[in-house]
């Protein structure tokens, strides 16, 4: 019954204008919801483990391109217009929320595995959310659009750093395994779709070097998937075997790119549905944490449920006087308040999924993604309808 009720108030909204813009919150509680009640249906269907690695990953770089396809190349030129607000952002999404996370374990005293998963839920970059709140509040949507973009490319780097210095004596953190994962779940389906932005207005000169390093990715893809792998395994050491990998990762995503683009074109509504696809892939990486951390959940879930709501006011908090205390105006720090409490969750459960803690550490990511989503709405219509003073 109760998976019923939150299934059919998912759909309800949808007829509801006022409040259709929680129709993807609504959503997220009805998996929630699924998965505490039928955690074993869930994780298990007719003998296949849903949890496995590959479908995460794919259903993770789902995710991260669905993002992808709603940036620009352009978005980064925003660095240069605003720099100053960008530094900003920057600094505050990078310290203000992996400290906060911090602080909160140690008030809560939460267990190691689950106090690793909320410094990672603000270790990890800004996601498109904040972009939409930015739109709804009507504040500056060029910077908010800027700071995500970078984020993002910095969290190879910035992530793993705060996971190794907060929550290394947590979990074990690997600082080069999960800048790779990160690469691997980010960085090349952002790649891709950013390929694809660039290929609708390239110059023949740039389609024809994208095309020539394609054919190759595709001939070394091939190699490596038709025995080239196992004979590297056991001719070269694993430190090489593992940039390899990379290297084949980051190629594909000029492969991924150029086929997506050749379907673009075909297609027009293609582009248009990614965003939805993103979702489901939400919906689905929710569902899996949800069911793997049922019993934890019931443990801890009330106290997780506090600790995200802090964790996110305090992002809204420190993002809009510490930037107002920089000098930015006050539409530039509603900007950057969203862009500090709003959390790319998706990429949080990926990394629990690739540590194998989906259940623990990625626990904080299941309950930060809806209550985000929520009280982004809220401020965004307050502020909507408080325009700053010209």
């Amino acid at each position: 019954m109760l998976v019923l009720l939150t299934v059919a108030l998912a759909v309800a909204l949808r007829f509801v204008p006022k409040l259709r813009g929680y129709q993807f919150t609504a959503w997220i509680v009805a998996v929630v919801a699924l998965g505490m009640v039928y955690p074993a249906q869930v994780l298990h269907v007719n003998g296949f483990d849903m949890r496995n690695k590959w479908v995460m990953l794919i259903a993770i770089q789902l995710v991260m391109f669905g993002m992808g396809t709603q940036m620009r190349l352009h978005d980064f030129a925003g660095v240069i217009k605003s720099p100053r607000g960008v530094l900003v952002g920057i600094v505050c999404h990078f310290s203000v929320m992996p400290l906060v996370g911090l602080a909160l374990t140690k008030i809560f005293h939460f267990e190691p595995e689950i106090a690793a998963g909320v410094i990672l839920i603000g270790s990890c970059s800004s996601g498109l959310a904040s972009n939409v709140m930015a739109f709804m509040a009507r504040s500056n949507l060029a910077l908010s659009v800027t700071v995500t973009a970078v984020t993002t490319m910095l969290a190879p780097i910035m992530t793993p750093l705060w996971m190794k210095l907060l929550a290394g004596t947590m979990v074990e953190v690997s600082f080069f395994k999960m800048m790779i994962e990160i690469v691997k779940i980010v960085l090349v389906p952002i790649s891709a779709a950013l390929l694809h932005d660039y290929l609708k207005h390239a110059a023949p000169r740039g389609r024809k070097i994208v095309l020539s390093i394609t054919v190759f990715a595709a001939v070394w893809l091939g190699f490596l998937a038709c025995g080239g792998w196992d004979f590297l395994k056991s001719h070269v050491g694993e430190n090489t075997l593992t940039v390899i990998g990379l290297a084949g990762f980051l190629l594909s995503a000029f492969l991924i790119g150029e086929i997506y683009h050749a379907l673009a074109k075909r297609i027009s509504w293609l582009d248009g549905i990614m965003p939805t696809m993103a979702i489901v892939g939400i919906l689905y990486v929710t569902a899996m944490t949800t069911a793997s951390g049922r019993d934890n959940l019931l443990k801890v879930g009330a106290l997780l449920f506090v600790a995200s709501v802090l964790h996110n006011s305090a992002g809204y908090f420190f993002g809009y006087f510490l930037s107002r205390w920089s000098g930015l105006d006050k539409n530039s720090a509603r900007s950057i308040a969203f862009e500090v409490g709003l959390q790319n969750g998706g990429m949080a459960s990926g990394l629990a999924s690739a540590m194998g803690k989906l259940g623990s550490v990625g626990l904080a990511a299941a309950i930060f993604i809806p209550w985000m989503n929520i009280s982004g709405s809220i401020l965004a219509n307050y502020w909507r309808k408080r325009p700053p003073a010209k």
